[in-house]
């Protein structure tokens, strides 16, 4: 299998996309580090795969970033792979913004990718590999309204990305970005039901409303991500490094 024994860590891997990432790279051989906040959807997820571990991370935590990822090496080595999912979005117009919610935007969205990034670059530049890939989204493409602190950290995520990718291109390492348009996950139903409670709206009106902005008309399904960030990840990507691959049924162009 094209990723055996390649030891990956996904954050934000207990659910939606995450968990979806999980399963495609676990099924072509990999060793997974599910990491996130919440420990037992973790566990679960690890219990169905023949080679995971759960490690329970606040990813905005630069220390405890450092103790998960080490966490991670003792059992399964070092690091190969790095996909950093982890992230959340809340709504506000800017005007009213609080500093925390800003704050907290740009520490699980932006920050978290520094963190890790720069605890996985150890490994791969000691092992002369590796492969890196950052779910922004179409956010980090074009602006949307009420959720600026979200969209600022989803740029300055493919911001790194790129930068990243200079630094590391004659390393053998590749840095890129996967960028999901609306997908069916928990977030899209938390957002489902915001503009229920804001617009008074049904939620049938409301998903009509976030998938007119896909001209095929659909939700992004969490496979159809994964199925991206498997091919930046397997062998015969090694040219492919600064990228920002869509995936939003032709949104951005």
């Amino acid at each position: 299998m094209p990723l055996s024994d390649k030891h990956v860590v996904v954050t934000g891997a207990g659910k939606g996309i995450g968990a979806a990432i999980v399963d495609a790279l676990a099924a072509e051989g990999a060793k997974v580090s599910l990491m996130g906040r919440t420990l037992a959807p973790l566990q679960a997820k690890a219990s169905q795969l023949p080679s995971a571990q759960a490690i329970q991370l606040d990813v905005t935590d630069s220390g405890g970033v450092k103790k998960a990822f080490q966490s991670a090496r003792d059992n399964f080595g070092p690091i190969d792979i790095l996909i950093n999912n982890a992230g959340q979005a809340h709504t506000s117009p800017l005007q009213s913004m609080s500093d925390e919610l800003w704050h907290d935007m740009i520490s699980v969205n932006l920050s978290s990718v520094f963190f890790c990034c720069r605890e996985a670059l150890s490994d791969m530049r000691k092992t002369g590999e590796g492969r890196i890939v950052n779910i922004a989204s179409t956010a980090a493409l074009k602006g949307y309204g009420y959720v600026s602190a979200y969209c600022a950290a989803k740029h300055g995520t493919l911001g790194l990305t790129r930068s990243l990718a200079l630094e590391t291109a004659t390393k053998n390492i590749t840095v890129n970005a996967v960028c999901p348009g609306y997908t069916e996950t928990a977030l899209i139903q938390k957002s489902i039901e915001t503009i229920v409670e804001k617009t008074g709206r049904s939620a049938e009106e409301a998903m009509q409303t976030l998938t007119a902005s896909n001209p095929q008309g659909r939700l992004v399904q969490p496979a159809e991500v994964a199925n991206a960030v498997l091919w930046l990840c397997s062998p015969g990507a090694e040219a492919v490094t600064g990228q920002s691959i869509t995936v939003a049924g032709g949104e951005v162009m």
